[in-house]
């Protein structure tokens, strides 16, 4: 049955990108999916062809991965100053906002092609990187092995793993060998690591999760938003952010019985329609941020545009974090690194969110099934001894998880320094 698993993959992927490719006018994902990558290697020809510096490969899947891949981005360019650092993306949403600015430490940003072995030889000839990384799970077989052909070192961080997940099935021998082509892979977790030891591999060690020195960061240095402080700056406000409909379920009858807070909502995926929908049945005064600034006395603020809700969190006494009723929980952290209590929903698989049961071992994180418990939830962190605790919580809990980078990229330079 091994002697099948890359030709299967393979063909999997052939048949993915062609269906893809086929289904894209009936699908805006696909087509950007797709769209996307055309010129992509004449684009990386163009990039290499000017740009004579070696360079550092950093893969990530999408816009969350590339946040946990910013604090190690910027310790690896104080080590090796004279490394340019190349950052590919599969998906569509991670790649359209980054390219959108100028990214510091980063000189090109590309799409990975899909993962065919004829790709996945081209890329790597024409990027010629000489080290990689790969972040948290986003593991393609085509581009990795190429990669330990080329004998370029190889590094997955912050990774965190499951037992249900491939690698760990008794069929699962071809995906074992993507794992066992990484010189070293950086855990999130003990659970991981004993994973990857009972499968055979050992070249292991716990770091920990790099988003906390990334939210860290933003906490310390948010974006200013005036307009918004001159509505909410003196008042108690709940931040309720990457909420879906599922989250609003809860959240719109919390705000029609409550008077004691204001709130900020930044919705997962910006739809006008949507945010009309839920406006209408608020019984308070609303307002979408794009309308702002008003004279009249707003209760709640939706936000309608991308790439505010970790600096929005500085307006916050509480946070609601969306996604645990549906697709999966957005980033906790985010609000916890500003010190502050976080409420979220029931997780279908608490195994893909380590840090939902970490920040509750703390005493900051509060998970609700309906609105009653949202109610309760709220209602008991409005009592000063239970926020004060929460809040202490969330300052140790950010205080013992700093630092993963740096330990990461010591032992990175002391690999490399052996080759």
């Amino acid at each position: 049955m091994k002697s099948f698993e890359k030709p299967l993959y393979d063909f999997s992927i052939r048949t993915f990108s062609k269906l893809a490719d086929f289904s894209k006018g009936s699908h805006p994902r696909l087509e950007k999916l797709v769209e996307g990558r055309k010129d992509l290697f004449e684009k990386l020809e163009l990039f290499r062809l000017d740009f004579k510096k070696p360079v550092a490969w950093f893969h990530v899947a999408s816009l969350g991965e590339f946040e946990q891949a910013k604090p190690v981005i910027s310790e690896f360019k104080k080590r090796f100053l004279e490394y340019g650092i190349v950052v590919s993306f599969f998906s569509p949403s991670g790649f359209d906002h980054v390219s959108e600015k100028p990214q510091e430490d980063i000189d090109f940003i590309t799409y990975l092609p899909f993962d065919t072995p004829g790709n996945a030889k081209r890329f790597l000839e024409i990027l010629n990187p000489q080290v990689a990384f790969f972040v948290k799970y986003d593991l393609w077989a085509n581009h990795i092995l190429e990669a330990r052909n080329r004998n370029i070192p190889l590094f997955l961080f912050s990774a965190s793993m499951r037992d249900e997940q491939i690698y760990f099935k008794s069929y699962g021998g071809f995906f074992r060998k993507i794992l066992f082509s990484f010189d070293h892979i950086f855990c999130q977790n003990e659970r991981t690591q004993n994973l990857l030891e009972n499968a055979g591999y050992r070249e292991t060690s716990i770091t920990g999760d790099t988003r906390y020195d990334r939210v860290h960061t933003i906490a310390l240095h948010p974006r200013s938003f005036p307009e918004l402080k001159s509505n909410f700056g003196n008042k108690p406000s709940i931040v309720a952010g990457s909420v879906w409909d599922e989250d609003m379920g809860l959240i719109i009858p919390m705000i029609n019985q409550d008077d004691h807070y204001n709130w900020i909502i930044a919705p997962h995926d910006i739809d006008a329609e949507q945010i009309s929908a839920w406006q209408q049945q608020i019984k308070k005064t609303t307002l979408k941020y794009s309308d702002l600034p008003t004279e009249k006395e707003v209760v709640v603020i939706f936000i309608d545009n991308i790439g505010m809700l970790s600096s929005l969190y500085q307006f916050a006494e509480t946070a609601y974090v969306g996604g645990a009723f549906g697709k999966g929980l957005h980033n906790i952290l985010e609000p916890l690194a500003y010190g502050i209590p976080v409420i979220y929903g029931t997780l279908k698989k608490v195994g893909k969110f380590p840090e939902a049961d970490v920040s509750k071992s703390f005493g900051c994180s509060f998970q609700v099934n309906d609105f009653r418990e949202l109610q309760k939830t709220i209602q008991s962190l409005s009592e000063r001894n239970a926020y004060l605790e929460a809040q202490d919580g969330a300052r140790k809990l950010l205080e013992e998880n700093l630092g993963s980078s740096k330990k990461i990229m010591d032992k990175v330079v002391s690999i490399l320094d052996k080759k």
